[in-house]
């Protein structure tokens, strides 16, 4: 009785790990109501909200977050704001987010946050090239 109870269960453990392996995890709808809360989150004038938000549209990879981003990279004086703007514009990784973080590298007035650019887009690089050694000399573009 023990023995036919033990093959049992154990059958049903198999077959339960078995189903769980072979069905593949279903993506995660992003609700409108958690998007317009990160965006509402860019405007506020709470510095780590502000922060967390701009990081979590980046984690997100929110293209709707590229426009207030782009507006918080080029206006907030706060140089970790930029920083976080830069990381998140990176994150999600459109053609014009890309282009904002490489000509913050020229542009910005902080040699911190143009290194910091420098290295997003050198990253960005590297895995659009995968394999191929790309370097971006920030001494050169960081040149005012």
């Amino acid at each position: 009785m023990k023995i036919a109870l033990t093959i049992i269960l154990s059958g049903l453990l198999l077959i339960t790990t078995l189903s769980a392996a072979t069905n593949p995890k279903l993506k995660t709808q992003i609700k409108e109501n958690t998007i317009e809360t990160l965006l509402m989150g860019l405007n506020s004038n709470n510095i780590g909200l502000k922060s967390s938000s701009a990081y979590m549209i980046g984690e997100l990879k929110l293209t709707q977050g590229v426009i207030p981003l782009l507006r918080l990279l080029h206006t907030e004086k706060n140089e970790e704001l930029r920083i976080v703007a830069a990381l998140a514009l990176y994150k999600i990784g459109t053609p014009l987010a890309i282009y904002a973080v490489k000509q913050t590298i020229r542009f910005d007035d902080s040699e911190r946050v143009s290194k910091l650019c420098a290295s997003f887009y050198n990253e960005y690089l590297k895995n659009k090239f995968y394999g191929e050694e790309i370097n971006v000399d920030v001494s050169k573009t960081a040149l005012k």
